[in-house]
């Protein structure tokens, strides 16, 4: 799939139609559009993404939702999205449209698909528009939900790019990192279901899962009228908790929109008292208020992260407890395993004893029973001794407690591991950065509170009444919605629960029922598509390993740095951990990389991921050879842009985030360049130029800078 060309409407600073063609050439996949700082980059970037996505744009990337946040909620933005003197000549409108091709519909042959999203600032209402081959497609109107989606925006996620992987191919080259930071269970999640959507995991999960529920149906046809109440009952506790779960979710958003508002009014307020007081100015407050929700998302993390630690405590509490269940679990499967040998010395002396009774048979005389006894017994024992002397006996009166899955017992090795080794560590210097970002947080408050106006007045009273209100407001938000989320985790494990005594039941139903040949043959593509999953799942883990560990070797100029990468996806597939071991096979601490090498790895992950991925969608990337050191900058011009996708499209700033050295080296593999040029008070530009004359002439529009 590649985009074709891209046109801007009235799209803030873009005044009227403004269209860029960006269909590589020659063989080459790289373009770049650069201008100064201001000038309409970031906006190019966020039109494509508000095109696609509409008001769920700010779930693509935290600088999205930065932007709508500091707009004060998506409806405010979205409101000041219309370019300015557009306003002042009464249009109301504005709108971004993207032509794709190559686009790979299902039983549908088309040359280009056209997606044109439009807002209209008197109804205050977005539509989009899809075109296939310049009309209306009944696939689209096929796809609409009643009462929840239109067709159009379906057909976008399931055709064009899921957006739950579109941070893979819409990033800041320098904030890419918190892809590779992310290391809370919380956040891992999240980034897990796009990880098996990228990696194609999802599709064949969810076929499982309607040929299991298509089984479901074939079970209860054969179960007595108790069970079948016992699975209708699971089924819909399950289901009236998905829908629990939707409903905080839904609530979550609405409270959110109610807290960016709030936060926004709150900070006018500042901002008047401030300027009446006249001690700094708004920049500078601005410049505070930053620092200030940096801090916060700092300690919404290490919280997210002291309470996974708190998860840990109890264990550490039953420390002796916990050691007696983890040898009592490893001796149960010892002997398990012990037993199913046993039984396999025993089925073969049987075999050898019942061929020496049949060669009994053709010696004449009779072989005296003590004699016959004593050679038995003794080849009994001579062949467990000589062939299975690692068999140990099974206790005669040992019983089984646990039947912990072997899966389990590495994950209770694993956390005993984890709590004689970095537990404490982890929580002192948890603590540690938590009290540390507290402490900054009250510094920026003091601070604020000094430049305001200090006065009794009765303006300045009821200023400050409102903010507090507002303030007082926030933080109840922020309690709800941390009450919310815990509940959707206890519902969420509600849900695994009722899942496993599903599951139970399922196992129940089949060791008794009879078989319809339509039953038998789902029961065999659900076990075939099961065997399937988990190979698949390990054959990409691996995979996906070794991609990594080459791409980072490739990039990094720290050849063997990193030895090995482990790739862990947990059985149900909603936990994706990715470890990085040096030479001596010790896990290396993500935190300790440098700005540089976090981004080496973050882009080596992007690579491998694309890479195993069957998305083909072109790569964006802001603000490309950030924090790069000469070599690493060389690497990732020769061996990351030219690879990563068909089509790449950069926008750097000339010579601060792209050199001209580095144009040089990048210019073999550019076929077009861009310079988005302001040529007046609201309203930019694309004004294209000859890959070899890019340099020259932006020295040429900006020769002052």
């Amino acid at each position: 799939m590649l985009i074709k060309k891209i046109t801007l409407n009235n799209f803030r600073i873009y005044k009227g139609k403004n269209t860029i063609n960006l269909l590589p050439k020659d063989g080459k996949n790289v373009i770049v559009i650069s201008g100064k700082n201001g000038f309409g980059k970031t906006t190019f970037l966020m039109s494509l993404v508000w095109c696609l996505y509409g008001r769920q744009m700010e779930n693509v990337d935290e600088m999205y939702k930065k932007v709508i946040e500091e707009s004060g909620g998506y409806p405010k933005y979205i409101t000041k999205t219309l370019n300015n003197q557009a306003r002042i000549e009464n249009e109301t409108k504005f709108s971004v449209s993207v032509v794709f091709q190559d686009v790979k519909i299902p039983e549908i042959s088309c040359n280009e698909v056209r997606i044109t999203r439009t807002y209209d600032d008197i109804t205050s209402t977005d539509k989009v528009e899809v075109l296939i081959d310049g009309y209306p497609n009944e696939l689209i109107r096929e796809l609409t939900t009643e009462g929840k989606q239109d067709g159009e925006e379906i057909f976008i996620r399931d055709f064009i790019l899921p957006i739950e992987v579109a941070k893979f191919f819409f990033f800041d080259a320098e904030k890419i990192v918190s892809i590779a930071e992310n290391n809370s269970i919380e956040q891992r999640k999240l980034l897990s279901k796009a990880y098996t959507e990228v990696l194609g995991i999802k599709k064949y999960e969810d076929l499982k899962d309607q040929l299991e529920s298509l089984q479901d149906d074939y079970r209860k046809k054969s179960a007595t009228k108790e069970e079948q109440k016992e699975f209708n009952q699971i089924e819909t506790d399950i289901k009236n908790k998905l829908i629990e779960i939707d409903k905080r979710e839904e609530k979550i958003l609405k409270l959110q929109e109610e807290k960016v508002d709030k936060k926004g009014q709150s900070d006018e307020i500042q901002v008047r008292l401030i300027q009446d007081g006249s001690t700094i100015t708004p920049e500078q407050l601005t410049k505070l208020q930053s620092e200030e929700d940096e801090q916060k998302e700092k300690i919404k993390e290490l919280q997210t992260k002291l309470k996974e630690l708190f998860d840990l405590i109890p264990f550490g509490l039953s420390g002796e407890i916990l050691n007696d269940v983890y040898s009592q679990a490893k001796t149960e499967k010892s002997i398990i395993d012990n037993k199913f040998k046993q039984e396999d010395v025993e089925a073969k002396t049987k075999l050898i004893l019942d061929d020496i009774e049949l060669e009994k048979k053709s010696i004449k005389g009779v072989i005296p029973t003590d004699a016959r006894d004593f050679y038995e017994n003794q080849i009994k024992k001579l062949i467990k001794k000589y062939f299975f002397s690692d068999v140990a006996d099974v206790p005669f009166d040992f019983k089984t407690l646990h039947e912990f899955s072997d899966t389990q017992i590495n994950e209770m090795g694993t956390l005993i591991g984890n709590l004689k080794g970095s537990f404490s560590k982890d929580f002192n210097k948890i603590t540690d950065s938590y009290q540390k970002a507290k402490n900054d947080i009250d510094k920026i408050h003091r601070n604020i509170k000094k430049a305001e106006k200090d006065a009794d007045d009765e303006y300045t009273a009821n200023l400050r009444q409102q903010k507090s209100k507002f303030d007082n407001r926030i933080s109840a938000i922020e309690q709800e919605i941390g009450v919310l989320n815990d509940e959707i985790r206890r519902i969420g494990d509600e849900i695994t629960a009722a899942k496993k005594n599903q599951e139970k039941l399922r196992q129940k139903l089949d060791d008794s029922r009879i078989y319809t040949a339509k039953d038998k043959k789902t029961a065999e593509i659900v076990s075939v598509l099961k065997d399937f999953i988990n190979k698949y799942r390990n054959e990409t883990k691996e995979k996906l390993s070794e991609n990594i560990l080459n791409e980072l070797n490739a990039l990094m100029h720290k050849r063997g740095f990193i030895k090995k990468v482990l790739v862990n996806i947990n059985q149900e597939g909603n936990d994706v951990d990715i470890n990085l071991l040096d030479a001596n096979g010790q896990k290396i601490d993500k935190s300790s990389l440098s700005k540089g090498e976090s981004q080496m790895y973050a882009s080596a992950l992007l690579k491998s991921l694309v890479d195993e991925s069957d998305i083909d969608f072109p790569v964006f990337i802001d603000s490309p050879m950030q924090k790069f050191d000469k070599e690493h900058a060389e690497n990732v011009i020769k061996e990351f842009y030219p690879n990563v996708s068909k089509q790449v499209i950069l926008f750097p700033l000339i010579h601060k985030e792209l050199t001209e050295s580095e144009y040089e080296l990048l210019k073999p593999n550019v076929s077009r360049t861009y310079i988005i040029d302001n040529i007046k008070n609201y309203q930019s530009q694309f004004v294209e130029f000859e890959p070899d004359n890019l340099i020259k002439e932006y020295n040429k529009l900006y020769a002052t800078d």
